[in-house]
């Protein structure tokens, strides 16, 4: 099951990292999206790094965070701007929508990275409970 999630998860996030091509900063989205496709793509093949997982929750996380609360972010689409479309056009036509989307990628990212850190939390934690058996 999880090898399907990280395959799934790694070539959604290799599409969202094509679309940033005409984005007006692909120069953090690409990266950022590669950054989970490449951890995703190492998952569905059982190798898991459980300090890269975090580091990019963390860091994903505080990004989310600015962007929710910033002037033209998440917080101003959904009362300012009565939630208006994000998916209405390809091309962002207001600061709200563009950082809406945005913090609706990281939120994907996260949730992607977030599931993979517990699994590989539960298998080594499994693995040393193995471990303490076989000592006693």
């Amino acid at each position: 099951m999880m090898k399907i999630f990280n395959v799934f998860c790694c070539v959604m996030f290799v599409l969202f990292a094509a679309l940033q091509w005409n984005d007006p900063d692909p120069y953090i989205w690409i990266p950022v999206y590669l950054f989970g496709a490449i951890l995703c793509g190492l998952a569905a093949s059982r190798r898991y790094y459980r300090g890269w997982y975090l580091f990019g929750i963390l860091v994903f996380l505080a990004y989310a965070t600015f962007l929710f609360f910033e002037k033209d972010g998440v917080l101003s689409w959904a009362t300012e701007h009565q939630a208006q479309n994000i998916a209405g056009a390809m091309k962002a036509s207001t600061p709200w929508i563009e950082d809406t989307r945005e913090f609706f990628g990281l939120f994907i990212l996260i949730i992607a990275l977030l599931v993979n850190f517990v699994h590989s939390s539960q298998k080594k934690a499994k693995k040393m409970r193995k471990k303490m058996m076989k000592i006693g």
